[in-house]
């Protein structure tokens, strides 16, 4: 909660306990913002609104709710991890969506055990076969997502996350991270350049694709697009999927990579 302080202050006060409060998650709302901070509900909507037309915070409808962005690394150091690639990659799969028709998501591996959906162009797409994708946790062994992330590791990052996840069957069955199962298909998506679904998890009337974004010299997400398996060629073919989704993943890693050494500036500068 927010302390009643002199008026002289208590606008200040206020603004950094919104920051720090959505510091500590990917997505705030209102209602969260009112729970965390006491503050009330117009009040938070009138420091939202001045937050974000300086820079400091975005509001997007595809999103669970506003969101902090990398500029308040000139405030401090503070900024959450997960929003720079966020920022970085929130055009190229809204311009994706716009040329194909279906849903394409931005997700990020959450440090444990799974990847997390953190941006999805789902309420642009005509034709998406779900509904909301926003912090959905996937497998790093059975979903396009999660396989696109996992075979852009080392091999001993794979093998550890293999050994943590050894009695996890939160996500997958323990056949689906067999370290030999797990080998071939890490073979195939490197092989290839892309991932796809396991075919045997639901739903399995569509499908997903899926590529790693790299920046700062590893990878960083994933990037997908998901389809109807019996509409695939209506909107768009196999391979125009690939090609384009390889094309964004580029451009966001070369964003966030800009995007960093701008922070980097600003941090040393007098």
């Amino acid at each position: 909660m927010v302390k009643e302080e002199s008026s002289g202050i208590r606008a200040a006060s206020r603004i950094l306990a919104v920051l720090q409060a959505m510091n500590r998650e990917p997505y705030s709302t209102i209602q969260s913002l009112h729970e965390v901070t006491g503050l009330p509900k117009p009040t938070l909507v009138r420091m939202l609104k001045t937050l974000e037309a300086h820079g400091f915070v975005s509001n997007d409808r595809r999103q669970a709710g506003y969101q902090i962005t990398s500029l308040v690394t000139s405030l401090s150091n503070g900024f959450h991890g997960d929003p720079l690639v966020v920022e970085a990659g929130r055009a190229w799969a809204i311009g994706l969506s716009a040329q194909f028709k279906w849903p394409v998501a931005i997700a990020v591996f959450d440090g444990r055990k799974a990847m997390v959906v953190r941006y999805s162009t789902v309420h642009d797409s005509p034709v998406s076969p779900f509904h909301a994708t926003i912090n959905m946790r996937l497998s790093l062994f059975t979903r396009a997502i999660g396989r696109a992330y996992l075979s852009a590791c080392s091999d001993g990052q794979i093998a550890a996350l293999i050994e943590k996840m050894k009695k996890d069957n939160e996500l997958e069955s323990p056949e689906a991270r067999d370290p030999a199962a797990v080998s071939r298909m890490v073979r195939t998506v490197r092989d290839r350049g892309y991932a796809m679904r396991d075919p045997s998890v639901e739903p399995r009337t569509s499908d997903t694709i899926a590529v790693p974004i790299f920046a700062r010299g590893a990878v960083q997400a994933s990037l997908g697009l998901t389809y109807f398996r019996s509409a695939l060629n209506s909107f768009g073919s196999h391979g125009n999927f690939v090609s384009a989704l390889k094309d964004a993943a580029a451009g966001i890693g070369a964003e966030v990579d800009r995007l960093q050494a701008a922070h980097e500036r600003s941090a040393v500068a007098p």
